[in-house]
């Protein structure tokens, strides 16, 4: 018995609590509405200008997380980052101390291995005698910043993924705006119809935003893996070519 009492004193409150939402909402709208009629326009007019925004802002983001999505499924691959016909090229030629023609095969076949190569030769072309240390330190940096601008670039896939359900949210406002706007007037005068297409026009934003965002979240977690992967390779080629470098120049 005493149970039964407990969890109608419970739903009582959870019903005070939810009229009390309801009417400040309600109130909240009431305001909105005599705000955009001194604009000269209605709320639903005002509120249905905000959605279409939504759902543009949305749409360029699907097809901006689409373009990324493809760019790095032909940019972050092996044959991108460290070609192997490259690789082997300059090997020889810096083993052979052909510099010359070790620059031109670099600034020819443009390539994050040929960036960070092509730092050390440049270099060494205007200071022939340069310190050995001095010149792996700016290999070094070079091959920072590409790794840098590989997994940078990475980053634009999370921000759709963040930006996305925060516009869907947006959205979701919204609609409950004009479903509360239905009913802002007189209690016994709801017009169920208004109601529910405010609801649905939440909901669509919200579950809009999310199919946006949670694919570029999983794609971005994919290429953050494949990115690592690729930097790594880039450091060890990047090594292999630079004591090349110095066995052609004997520079132990």
């Amino acid at each position: 018995m005493m149970s039964i009492m407990k969890c109608t004193k419970n739903v009582g409150l959870f019903a005070v609590l939810m009229t009390t939402g309801g009417s400040c909402l309600a109130q909240s709208t009431n305001g909105l509405s005599s705000l955009a009629a001194s604009a000269g326009i209605s709320l639903e007019s005002a509120v249905g200008i905000g959605v279409k925004s939504v759902y543009g802002v949305l749409i360029f983001l699907s097809v901006l997380a689409l373009a990324i999505v493809l760019y790095f499924l032909v940019a972050l691959r092996k044959g991108q980052i460290v070609p192997a016909s490259l690789r082997r090229e300059l090997k020889e030629k810096m083993e052979a101390g052909d510099l010359t023609e070790a620059r031109r095969l670099c600034r020819f076949r443009s390539s994050p291995l040929s960036s960070v190569m092509l730092a050390g030769l440049d270099h060494l072309h205007e200071v022939p005698e340069e310190d050995p240390m001095l010149l792996r330190d700016l290999v070094e940096a070079e091959g920072a910043r590409q790794s840098e601008t590989l997994q940078g670039q990475i980053q634009y896939l999370m921000d759709v993924a963040v930006v996305a359900p925060m516009l869907g949210l947006l959205g979701t406002v919204f609609g409950m705006m004009l479903a509360f706007n239905s009913v802002a007037g007189a209690v016994a005068m709801v017009r169920p119809t208004e109601l529910v297409g405010g609801v649905n026009k939440a909901m669509t934003t919200t579950a809009v935003g999310l199919i946006v965002g949670i694919p570029a979240m999983m794609f971005f977690a994919f290429f953050r893996r494949r990115s690592a992967r690729m930097v790594a390779l880039l450091e060890m080629a990047s090594a292999e070519l630079f004591t090349a470098l110095m066995r052609g120049r004997n520079l132990k």
